[in-house]
Formats: structure tokens, sequence, C-alpha cells
């Protein structure tokens, strides 16, 4: 279910009360702790954090019309959704992510491969989410997405 709002506003504007809410918080502690570099946008119908192309001219390699995207925040029809490609990419960053959320969380992981589902608010881990969005700069983002690529030629 992609939003067809062109700002982050307006997005969560046409929320539900509760999803505003939980959306609204996560975006804040995300915001609080990103590093340097990395710029809120609406991309694929969510809240996104790309690299610009001020930072990275080249964009995804996809579409290079397009920032290289980094994490997205959603409210799904099931659950808020948090996406962050540095889980997919860096094991390291996932084993430490798999192993914290495990020791601050009494509740199961519900993960893909670059997604986490939240399907409870009230046990979203705020502040883990904050230090997960604090890991990678967009300089490192930039080196991991560079050297995966170059694997795919």
């Amino acid at each position: 279910m992609q939003s067809k709002a062109t700002t982050v506003d307006a997005y969560i504007n046409e929320l539900s009360e509760d999803r505003r809410v939980v959306i609204s918080k996560l975006r804040k502690e995300i915001k609080n702790n990103l590093p340097k570099g990395f710029k809120e946008v609406m991309a694929y119908g969510m809240i996104g954090y790309v690299v610009p192309h001020s930072l990275y001219p080249a964009g995804y390699h996809c579409d290079p019309r397009l920032p290289l995207g980094f994490m997205n925040l959603a409210s799904q029809k099931n659950s808020v959704t948090l996406y962050h490609m540095g889980l997919y990419a860096n094991k390291k960053l996932l084993d430490w992510f798999t192993k914290e959320y495990a020791r601050q969380v009494t509740t199961k992981l519900d993960m893909g491969k670059s997604c986490i589902r939240f399907k409870k608010p009230e046990q979203i881990p705020y502040k883990l989410i904050g230090e997960l969005a604090a890991k990678v700069t967009p300089e490192e983002w930039i080196a991991i997405y560079e050297k995966a690529i170059k694997r795919q030629k």
C-alpha cells in the first residue's frame, strides 16, 4: 500500500491517529540519530532516507535519476515497517541488531532481508532504532553499495 503523498508531512497527516503517533515517534528517533548527509524524502510511497545526488552524483544504479536509498519508514496494512538496507548489506550490522533486539525486546523479531515489521506499537524499541540509524554514515553506505554493485558486474 503506497501513499501518493508528495511530502513527509502529507504522508503522516493521512495516517490514522495511532499510526501517526508511532510513525512520528520513529521518524523523530531516526532524524535525531541519522548521521549528517542523509536526506529525508518521499520515496516509493513512504518516508525515505537517502544519500542525495550532491553527495553521490551517480545515484541509484537501476535509475540514476533517483538518489541512493538507505532507509524507509512505512505504515503498512498490518504493521509499521522499517526498511534498512544496511542490515541486508552488512552482516556485522545485522548480527549486532538481532542480538540487541533479543536483549531489549521480549517478542520475536519479525524481519525480512532488509525490513523490520512492528505489529504491536507498544513493543517498538525506539531507542534501538535510533542506535541503528546512527551506525552507518553516508560515506560508509556508498562504499558498501559500490562494493556490492561491483560484485554483481
